[in-house]
């Protein structure tokens, strides 16, 4: 995927590739896939200029769009954070996404999302999503948007390439609720179809890793034992960062289960040397954050000596 209109073409045939998805390819009613604002995409590109990095280039079309980078982290006030924003309510049958980012050598940022990702209710086809991001020599990115909620019958399918240089750094995380937990037409685990594939590589195109979650609730439940169980909220975050910091994060990090709290997560390496995982399970949304803000902070401290911010009063 070297540009965002090669992004668009794949988007076409991703969801054609999963057998998941065969029973979903009708056209939508409403608007067709591909129609305006529903065909959109998103490229960023972060430089080092001085002391401080910025977004040194930025191409979008709807439902896309992205804030003026701030330098709200005091810890880190060289470090452009970004909000992306969808101008639609959510991710709608039909939607055809691409999200590129590009970090230069030496650049630095932090991106997250305005609130939830929302993934409607869907009668006709489904949602798709292609994201590659690239980071360069001695470059450093946080990447931890809001977390995903599937409402009923939502069918969305996800591929991420992560393409990094041996100095840099990527924290990658996701957070994925059962849908609108206490809505009568939710009730948990009503979604079709969660397909999601990270694969990982070095810049010369050698794979270090990949993962593939592809979950159908309403053909084999999730709350069984080694699934979901009795958790409600499940919570991935990826940390690719070279090897001298692995067994110093590691170190910092006990595993925990503790079902009467509703909280269960732990640390791993990843394969070829390429960094760590950390996975935690919960009954809700909160739980899981803070969970993630533990590894977060053992991450982000080892690696740059900077204590994460504290959390926003709002979230």
């Amino acid at each position: 995927m070297n540009n965002i209109g090669q992004a668009l073409q794949q988007l076409s045939e991703l969801g054609a590739a999963e057998p998941a998805l065969a029973p979903y390819q009708q056209q939508p009613p409403q608007m067709a896939v591909g129609s305006p604002g529903k065909n959109g995409y998103l490229a960023l590109r972060f430089a080092r200029r001085g002391e401080r990095s910025t977004l040194a280039g930025m191409a979008h079309r709807s439902p896309f769009l992205v804030q003026r980078p701030l330098y709200w982290d005091e810890e880190l006030p060289q470090m452009p954070c970004l909000f992306l924003i969808t101008t639609s309510g959510g991710i709608l049958q039909g939607d055809r996404l691409a999200l590129k980012v590009d970090m230069q050598p030496g650049s630095s940022a932090h991106i997250t999302t305005q609130s939830a990702t929302k993934i409607q209710s869907m009668t006709h086809n489904y949602a798709a999503q292609i994201q590659q991001i690239t980071l360069d020599e001695d470059s450093y990115l946080e990447m931890m948007p809001e977390p995903t909620i599937l409402h009923n019958n939502a069918r969305f399918i996800s591929s991420t390439r992560l393409s990094l240089h041996p100095s840099a750094t990527l924290l990658y995380s996701e957070v994925l609720t059962c849908g609108r937990k206490h809505h009568p037409l939710d009730g948990g685990f009503q979604f079709d179809v969660y397909s999601a594939r990270t694969e990982a590589q070095n810049l010369s195109g050698g794979a270090q890793f990949s993962e593939h979650y592809l979950l159908q609730p309403k053909r084999q439940p999730l709350n069984g034992a080694g699934i979901m169980g009795g958790f409600h909220v499940a919570g991935n975050i990826m940390l690719l960062t070279p090897e001298k910091y692995h067994q110093a994060i590691l170190s910092r990090l006990s595993p925990c289960y503790d079902a009467a709290a509703g909280i269960a997560y732990g640390a791993s390496l990843l394969p070829n040397q390429s960094g760590l995982i950390f996975k935690a399970l919960g009954n809700e949304a909160h739980q899981v954050k803070s969970a993630i803000q533990l590894f977060w902070q053992a991450a982000r401290e080892t690696i740059t000596g900077a204590r994460i911010p504290s959390p926003f009063l709002w979230r």
